[in-house]
């Protein structure tokens, strides 16, 4: 079996790299907590003080003894009960502004990051000097974060969340945090890369990224710092990236680029002074060589620079370099470098910040510390075994279809996703609650089954959610006292009978983890609001027998370590009504193979059934189990799975809902399964922005392109939206080829949605990316450069996999959302070719990225400025006989300027694109051309080849005779008067050391 490498990283991570140990080259939804927010919350926890803590636990899960005869009573009884329910409303309003604070995701408490959770993967073994390096790492970076913005912000707490194995007894136990959700991760490298630390980001500027990736080796091998640079001052780079969205001010793929005539180093500002060089086999330097294509130095041309300089930005361009300490500011920006930062923002780092970013409100606000900030405060907290309750509605409305459901996905979650070693435990709940198992370890096949066995099967009677979850969390506090860290999975399909806005609170208060899963269209708010401050998943399955959700729902409630060998992988999901056939293939790569299952669930009569392994063997009803009550047939394939294509047949001999689920695990202990995951930009929307739906495609840290992804964006009123996503770089995209296809999402509509994508590769394009670009030094004597890495991007073979992403809520603002124009233009590039202008890019939609735009706008200008700034007043470019293409085309045209384009001229461009509702994107990036004709000396490249040997033994020569003439100079001038001699030999030592140093 061939062994698959971990991917490599993407081009923008390399650019990053590269501006940390520059000298050649170059180098969701989470809300912040403003300060207005914490002093609020401030306030509402004095004025709730009297209220202890023992009250607020008993008194919030009592159900009002009267709920469950609300309807029989008279209407005496329905205003005290309506009036005793607001008044519960009123202290819940109270409660949530306070529990605000519990949400997880970074936030500001004032002037300090809080909520900032560094996880170490399962991957990692023991080493607890990690610990330390963190924690250096993190205080080191809070000064150099208080500093870089005007001494405003720094880290105030951090959490470091170390893997269930390792062993000691100063950690505490993990309450909502996971790997899976860390905004900072340290895991292992990807051989073909190294060390390097680096973002991953693909939002839109000024958007959060996913999540920083430091590896063991970085943190723990000090010797790299001579070549990163600090590490406190690289995390503030990453924080950059991670928390304000703004990208690097260096390009790996163009260092050059030409400027008034001249060349000059991609950098960020222009004040950072470069030098040019190509370094020979011998260690030797001599003068850049030019592209006679480009006019540009060739590949192997370096630029050097003096490592303690005086210049103290760019953050984003050299962090390595001493003398930097702070973001670049509009009135040292670099407009003209081809840089990620102006190809995505066309602003500096700096605006972006205050003006873009999620802090922007709060970095307005906030004054200045008075005084430098105290170090941040550390938590080491770890989580050694899942502990899951299932809490599960039994009230009278689960009756008939959803129950069996229910008990479906249940069976499905015990059986084949939740791990070895977990525990488990059941409740139900409807007028009363119960316990139908406690807490039981998962250590075999038996003890699953005996737990399917013990699942509701009936349902009658109201919802009272309240009770569910005082019963669950009972459950969860017999085996240590306390339900820190442990999950909840807590399905209902109604309205509280109840008044759950009283009880939500203390349960987010028990530091659980709570999944919800709202079944119905009818299921109470409070779920999104429960699962989203515990770090748990808001998920909200439809009941259609087709869809599969449910099933979907159970199969995504994983709690990640780093560990993907050991997690399961949904590789189908899809289900039909019919009367007929229903066929499909379903394909087994070579990344997973171990406890494969067939689900295949009937709506009313047993079907045949036929599942045909590659190598042709036939699997048939004898080979599968059949549970008559859950109305399911299962396939366990024993040992490994054949790789290959299997195909299944299922004929229906009756009209019916037939739906398969097929999941399966890594075979080999060192290779990682491809994956999926996906999800919105936002889970909230008024309409008035578009959403983004995200998939990223994966084998453990590597990119996997050119594979086909489709998002069933469903509604609970059941609109239903498809949408092929793209890795293209443009409309939505922000980076081609790097394994994560995007889409803008316009067709919302008011109340909930699910998220579910499909990724398949069954006609072989689909790859491992492998994208390489070779990396920076600082300086020739002390960092040689990194050794090459040529790899080629390897054949993945046939795969399919499915991934459910959390719900999302849309409350419109209007009827119907905005009407969108066309998305922004990210790729526009320019080439002069004689007298003649050839410009690309990436159509944009009608709305956004979807549908085809009416007209462009295209205009250009010797000023890149003005053309940034005042696009109208550019030069307009005669545009009659281009007629856009469909959205995500490749436009293609080529211009006469009715100019003559003079030697040495550069030229600007840019785009704007208009929609039949004369509605204008945004202008697009500004693309740059020259015309540089070949001459006989290079133009920019003003420093003289020379060999390192002989201009240091040019400098020791240099050096010997002049101290000779000072020698000379001093004994003949002793003769003199001591006070003349005196002066006199000063003033020769002062020159004889201003010309040794000229």
């Amino acid at each position: 079996m061939p062994r698959f490498a971990r991917h490599s990283l993407r081009r923008r991570k390399r650019d990053s790299l590269r501006c940390r140990f520059l000298s050649s080259s170059c180098t969701r939804p989470i809300c912040s907590m403003r300060a207005s927010m914490a002093n609020v919350s401030g306030s509402v926890h004095h004025l709730l003080g009297f209220f202890s803590l023992r009250f607020m636990v008993s008194s919030l899960f009592e159900t009002p003894k009267h709920a469950t005869h609300f309807r029989k009573k008279g209407s005496g009884v329905a205003v005290h009960l309506y009036n005793r329910a607001m008044d519960s409303r009123m202290v819940f309003v109270l409660l949530w502004m306070l529990l605000l604070s519990t949400s997880t995701g970074i936030k500001l408490d004032g002037n300090g990051y809080v909520d900032v959770v560094i996880a170490i993967s399962s991957n990692v073994p023991q080493d607890n000097r990690l610990i330390d390096k963190i924690k250096e790492m993190v205080t080191e970076g809070s000064l150099y974060l208080y500093h870089a913005l005007d001494e405003k912000v720094y880290f105030k707490e951090a959490t470091i969340l170390v893997p269930p194995q390792w062993n000691g007894t100063n950690f505490t136990k993990a309450k909502t945090e996971s790997f899976g959700k860390a905004k900072i991760r340290i895991d292992n490298a990807n051989p073909s890369y190294g060390f390097e630390p680096y973002t991953n980001q693909y939002g839109e500027c000024g958007a959060e990224g996913e999540y920083i990736h430091f590896t063991p080796e970085y943190l723990l091998n000090d010797t790299l710092t001579e070549l990163y640079g600090s590490r406190g001052k690289i995390f503030v780079h990453e924080w950059a990236h991670l928390r304000w969205g703004v990208f690097d001010e260096c390009n790996g793929e163009k260092p050059f680029y030409h400027s008034n005539g001249g060349i000059e180093a991609t950098r960020c500002s222009k004040n950072i002074k470069v030098e040019f060089y190509e370094v020979t086999a011998g260690g030797s330097l001599q003068q850049c060589s030019i592209d006679p294509q480009t006019s540009l130095p060739t590949k192997g041309c370096m630029f050097f620079l003096d490592r303690n300089q005086i210049t103290n930005s760019s953050i984003m361009f050299l962090p390595s370099l001493n003398a930097v300490t702070t973001f670049c500011h509009e009135n040292e920006h670099n407009y003209e470098a081809p840089n990620m930062q102006n190809k995505k923002c066309e602003k500096a780092t700096w605006t972006v910040i205050f003006e873009d970013s999620v802090d922007k409100d709060a970095l307005r606000s906030l004054k200045p510390l008075q005084s430098p900030p105290p170090p941040p405060s550390f938590k080491v907290v770890q989580r050694k075994q899942r502990v899951v309750c299932l809490i599960l509605d039994v009230s009278g409305s689960m009756a008939g279809s959803r129950i069996l459901q229910q008990q479906q996905a249940a069976t499905h979650f015990l059986r084949n996703i939740i791990e070895n070693q977990a525990r488990v435990g059941i409740v139900q709940f409807s007028t009363e609650a119960s316990t139908l198992s406690r807490l039981t370890t998962i250590s075999s096949d038996t003890t699953r089954e005996n737990l399917i066995k013990l699942l509701p099967k009936v349902a009658g009677g109201w919802t009272n959610m309240c009770l569910g979850l005082s019963q669950g969390l009972q459950i969860l506090q017999e085996d240590n006292g306390d339900a820190l860290g442990d999950e909840i999975i807590f399905l209902t399909d109604g309205q509280a009978t109840d008044n759950i806005a009283v009880c939500v609170p203390s349960a987010i208060q028990s530091g659980a983890i709570i999944h919800t899963l709202a079944f119905s269209n009818s299921a109470a708010r409070e779920l999104t609001e429960m699962a989203n401050k515990t770090g748990g998943q808001f998920l909200s399955p439809n009941d259609k027998t087709t869809s599969n959700q449910l099933m979907d729902a159970f199969a995504s409630l994983t709690l990640s370590t780093g560990d993907y060998i050991k997690e399961p992988v949904q590789l189908e999901s899809v289900g039909a009504r019919t009367s007929d056939w229903f066929n499909g293939t379903v394909s087994v790569d070579q990344t997973v193979g171990n406890k494969t299952s067939f689900v295949i669930i009937y709506e009313t009569s047993f079907p045949s059934v036929y599942i045909q392994s590659p190598s042709g063997s036939v699997y048939t009803q004898t080979n599968m189990s059949h549970d008559v009550s859950q109305k399911t047939v299962t396939l366990k394939i024993p040992g490994t799975a054949e790789h290959g294509d299997w195909k299944y047949s299922i004929q229906a001999k009756i009209l019916q809902a037939l739906t398969l689920t097929v999941t399966s695990q890594a075979t080999q202990a060192d290779v990682p399964p491809i994956i999926v995951k996906t999800h919105m930009n936002q889970q909230f929307s008024d309409g008035t922005k578009p959403m983004i739906v995200f998939a990223e495609v994966s084998q453990s840290y590597r990119p996997v392109i050119n594979a086909e992804v489709w998002a069933t964006l469903e509604s609970e009123t059941g609109s239903i939206h498809i949408l092929q996503l793209l890795d293209n770089g443009a409309g939505a995209d922000a980076f081609q080829n790097d394994g994560i296809y995007s889409r803008y999402f316009t067709k919302m509509v008011n109340g909930r949605s699910s998220l579910k994508v499909r990724v398949k590769n069954q006609d072989g394009q689909t790859k491992f990316a492998a994208l390489y670009v070779p990396g920076c030094v600082l300086n020739v004597q002390l960092s040689p450069p990194k050794p090459p890495i040529f790899e080629e991007p390897l054949d993945v073979g046939n795969f399919t996999r499915t991934d459910t992403g959390e719900s999302f809520m849309v409350k419109l603002s209007g009827q119907a959302p905005s009407n969108f124009p066309p998305n922004r233009i990210t790729d526009l590039s320019a080439e002069i070719q004689e007298d003649t202008v050839l410009l690309n890019w990436t159509a944009p939609g009608e709305d956004l990225d979807q549908g085809t735009a009416k007209s462009y706008e295209i205009r250009w200008s010797f000023d890149l400025k003005m053309l940034r700034f005042n696009f109208s007043n550019g030069h307009e470019v005669n545009t009659t006989a281009v007629s856009p293409q469909k959205a995500g085309s490749v436009e293609q045209h080529s211009f006469n300027l009715n100019i003559t384009i003079q030697n040495g001229t550069t030229l600007f461009f840019a785009v704007q694109s208009e929609d039949k509702q004369k509605a204008k994107s945004e202008t697009s990036n500004i693309a740059q051309a020259s015309k540089i004709l070949p001459g006989p000396k290079p133009q920019g490249i003003s420093n003289p080849g020379m060999n390192l040997t002989v201009l240091v033994i040019s400098l020791c020569v240099v050096t010997v005779v002049l101290c000779f003439i000072v020698v000379v100079v001093v004994c003949a001038v002793k003769r003199r008067k001591r006070s003349a001699k005196s002066d006199m030999a000063l003033i020769i030592t002062n020159e004889g050391q201003n010309n040794l140093y000229a």
